[in-house]
């Protein structure tokens, strides 16, 4: 059981990840949204600068020292208080070892705060997160994600390679657009369910919503066709 176990987890992350990152970067179609949902990254896809270690992944640390060190990706549905989202974690002693490894699942929304839209959060050149900046020419720029900010608290579902599942609070905060002053720091807290474990303090991390307005049409820029003309009545001689 234990080996199925370990095999498992490292599919899921090796699968479901990647596809998360087509979906959220190569599909705007999917996005097209309408009122109350997004997409969001967690220190992944064009939000990890290699030049830049702060922004993947994510981290949260306790007062003890440890951290948890998270990425992924998913969508999250204000109306239906919905998440659909999935990623991996470390946790790490206080010396920077690792002392547990996994992916984490979540299904459940317990609260969105929108900040409002940046529209000019994205990077204006030299940015090619995937087929979906190539439909700009076919799609009206209305149809382009927007940078939202906003604060979610999610219930994931810790799955370590080793170890009993456990369930857990995950806070993302993307600190874009009208900001509250102690929502100024940008990155997670965890908090373990049914234990006094809480992890606090944004060490790291990049963390962005995207949205789409809810006019966008993936048909806005299709010409209308024009009605056939009616056949005359035949003429009697």
């Amino acid at each position: 059981m234990s080996s199925l176990r370990s095999f498992r987890i490292p599919a899921i992350a090796g699968v479901l990840l990647p596809c998360l990152a087509i979906l959220l970067c190569a599909s705007p179609l999917l996005a097209q949204n309408n009122d109350g949902k997004f997409l969001f990254l967690l220190a992944s896809g064009f939000l990890c600068d290699p030049g830049d270690a702060s922004a993947c992944p994510a981290t949260a640390k306790s007062n003890q020292g440890d951290s948890y060190e998270m990425s992924g990706a998913g969508t999250v549905d204000v109306q239906s208080k919905s998440v659909r989202a999935a990623g991996t974690y470390t946790h790490r002693s206080p010396s920077g070892n690792v002392l547990e490894t996994g992916v984490w699942l979540a299904g459940e929304l317990l609260s969105f705060n929108s900040y409002g839209a940046a529209p000019q959060a994205l990077p204006q050149q030299g940015w090619a997160p995937g087929p979906a900046l190539f439909l700009s020419k076919r799609f009206p720029m209305r149809s382009r994600p927007v940078p939202t900010g906003g604060l979610a608290v999610l219930r994931i579902r810790l799955l370590p390679l080793q170890g009993p599942s456990r369930n857990a609070r995950l806070q993302v905060n993307c600190a874009l657009g009208d900001v509250p002053r102690e929502r100024s720091v940008e990155g997670i807290q965890l908090s373990m369910e049914g234990s006094a474990s809480d992890f606090s303090e944004e060490v790291a991390g990049r963390v962005m919503f995207l949205s789409m307005p809810s006019e966008a049409s993936p048909h806005a820029d299709v010409p209308r066709s024009e009605p056939a003309p009616e056949p005359s009545a035949p003429q009697h001689k």
